[in-house]
């Protein structure tokens, strides 16, 4: 009998952490690969998604919306086990409500919480927080939450928080800060933190900053107190407008703070051994290949020289008349004079042309390929560790993600 307590006790976790890599195809862990690689050793050496990689996951949406998803019918998938069309926030495809994990886990007598580097209302923490028939109405969406009693709400969005919600999430009882340096201040949840006007900033442009894997250990740190356990969203959602843009060197300093992210909670689930992570991809963005052009070639040094981003070098060169020694110390590398021609007639037409342009040229020189500016239909990946781990492991449907979940969670009592 006491063994059978202790098998229950293994595969049943307290906590449950989902960690979603917005966009985040197979194609983008194998370049992260890659890029962090050492080349002065013989081997390749793993990442922390080689080593916790248990599974894939199919996401296509409803039948209504074809085979290729948007954020929003996958993020509710994952969130409620149930398919929608491209655009749903967790409603159904007569736009009736799905209860979500969150919803589920609150019910149950868990703490909730999202932290993510998107606003807080974008289609990913939407799904899993609140209802909607279109991921687009953001005002509508940010209401919402003061209805969600989550304890922890953490990323950007300060524009569609008005004055007048934010007063009243004060009065719910929710601490609201907006700087970093405010987090230390923050003991107990409920915690309202939006820290943008709409997405965190690059990474890439603050490499030292560290802003997702900080709201995540504040968000571990504060659902810990609930006796019952947690349930806890984080998002890595710029990997996915990285891949939008086709900005490989800004997607992989995404990806590795989505890395160290997931870093931190593997460290909590050693620590606290009744902790479930489970990390997927909603969907692959751009089509991003490591190699193109005929060429069996991929060089992510070239990615390490990059300083800034696109858009951040662009500003600056738009600004200066010398602007193309700013391009050429930013970059790491010098444009050649065809390139620069290009780069000439871009800067004339403004700051997104010229971000553009200079995007086009960091891949010709690290030699990556890509096929859209959207999403495309391929399996990701499925990553877990702690009690109930195997439940995820081999080819699955992403809403299967979310019934395994389901099954995980306390029965009401």
């Amino acid at each position: 009998m006491a063994q059978k307590s202790a098998n229950i006790s293994q595969s049943q976790p307290r906590n449950i952490i989902i960690m979603v890599g917005d966009g985040m195809g197979p194609a983008y862990t194998s370049a992260y690969r890659y890029y962090k690689n050492n080349p002065e050793t013989e081997e390749v050496e793993q990442t922390v998604f080689d080593r916790l990689l248990v599974g894939m996951a199919s996401t296509y949406p409803a039948k209504e919306s074809g085979y290729v998803t948007d954020s929003a019918a996958s993020a509710t998938a994952l969130s409620t086990g149930v398919k929608s069309y491209n655009g749903a926030i967790s409603v159904d495809v007569n736009k009736r409500k799905l209860t979500t994990l969150l919803e589920k886990a609150k019910s149950a007598g868990l703490a909730t919480g999202v932290a993510v580097s998107s606003q807080v209302n974008h289609a990913t923490p939407a799904a899993f927080l609140s209802h909607n028939e279109s991921r687009k109405n953001y005002v509508e969406i940010a209401q919402s939450y003061l209805n969600t009693d989550a304890d922890v709400i953490l990323g950007g969005g300060q524009r569609y928080f008005s004055p007048e919600l934010i007063s009243q999430f004060t009065a719910k009882g929710y601490q609201h800060i907006t700087e970093f340096e405010q987090l230390d201040s923050v003991t107990t949840p409920k915690v309202l933190g939006l820290f943008a006007d709409v997405q965190l900033p690059w990474v890439i442009d603050n490499p030292d900053a560290k802003h997702l894997s900080t709201l995540t250990k504040k968000a571990l740190s504060l659902l810990n107190q609930n006796a019952n356990g947690f349930v806890l969203l984080v998002e890595g959602s710029l990997i996915d407008w990285a891949g939008h843009s086709n900005d490989i060197a800004t997607a992989m300093a995404e990806l590795d703070e989505f890395a160290h992210t997931i870093e931190v909670v593997e460290q909590f689930v050693r620590q606290h051994k009744d902790t479930l992570m489970v990390v997927t991809a909603d969907h692959n963005t751009g089509g991003l290949s490591v190699g193109a052009n005929d060429e069996y070639a991929w060089n992510p040094e070239v990615l390490h020289r990059v300083k800034a981003s696109p858009e951040a070098i662009a500003a600056q060169a738009i600004a200066s008349e010398e602007w193309q020694k700013i391009v050429t110390d930013l970059l790491g590398f010098e444009p050649n004079i065809q390139q620069f021609s290009q780069l000439t007639n871009a800067r004339m037409q403004g700051n997104k042309t010229l971000a553009i342009a200079l995007r086009k040229i960091i891949d010709a020189y690290s030699n990556t390929g890509w096929t859209t500016l959207g999403h495309t239909g391929d399996d990701v990946q499925v990553f877990a560790t702690g009690p109930g781990a195997k439940l995820f492991s081999g080819q699955q449907d992403n809403t299967d993600i979310a019934n395994k979940i389901f099954s995980l969670l306390p029965k009401n009592q």
